[in-house]
């Protein structure tokens, strides 16, 4: 087994052009999110789950130990600069390119360029120890990718959630994902997530030769 450690600030042009790979993207309602999270009213009358650290042998982890850790709480923000969006988690002090709205070879980050109408994603990751809630502190409609458990990702197995910003989302640990697409130029998120933050992460675009193209709006909205 190698190491891996993603490097998640660049410049858009370091990333080659690639064929782009069409994401569906889903109302978030109770129904859809159901097999990937909840939607949240309230981030103070919610928990998210902790998973309990696994037992390395035969003998189990004792029930009252190994899910102690807890959680971390900070903003999340999505922001657009040009045809670039960043991303920035206080709550694990990350900051990140998320993806961008042309290709890459032509992408400004000092000014926008095309219409921005999708989120071209080249990254996902999950989190094995804590599910992760997103709740809008803005109430502004926002754009989540998603993926169910296993490593077996494939592009074909990624759907996007839009949500119109009344609720928030929370997805469940080992939900693939990555972080919050803001419709507009900027948005802020309330983040609860794992402390331990563990992450394990897939390189869309050198695993598989595409981007992921996620749209921004419904085609009816």
């Amino acid at each position: 087994m190698h190491e891996t450690a993603p490097v998640y600030l660049f410049d858009a042009a370091e990333k080659p052009s690639l064929e782009l790979f069409e994401v569906p993207l889903v109302v978030a309602t109770d129904a859809s999110v159901a097999d990937y999270g909840c939607l949240v009213d309230d981030p103070n009358d919610f928990e998210i789950e902790i998973v309990r650290w696994p037992a390395p042998g035969w003998r189990p982890v004792d029930t009252d130990t190994g899910d102690e850790g807890g959680f971390v709480e900070g903003i999340f923000q999505g922001e657009w600069r040009g045809d670039v969006l960043y991303g920035k988690n206080d709550a694990v002090g990350g900051h990140y390119v998320l993806g961008w709205s042309t290709d890459p070879q032509t992408a400004s980050a000092q000014k926008q360029t095309v219409h921005r109408d999708r989120v071209l994603l080249w990254h996902l990751n999950y989190h094995p120890d804590g599910g992760q809630l997103f709740f809008p502190l803005d109430a502004k409609p926002f754009v989540v990718p998603v993926a169910l458990p296993g490593d077996d990702l494939r592009p074909d197995k990624v759907i996007a959630f839009w949500c119109d910003g009344r609720r928030g989302l929370y997805i469940h640990p080992n939900i693939w994902h990555e972080g919050i697409f803001p419709v507009a130029d900027k948005q802020r998120f309330l983040d609860r997530q794992g402390r331990v933050h563990a992450r394990i992460s897939c390189d869309i675009g050198a695993e598989f030769g595409v981007y992921l193209s996620v749209p921004l709006r419904p085609e009816k909205a």
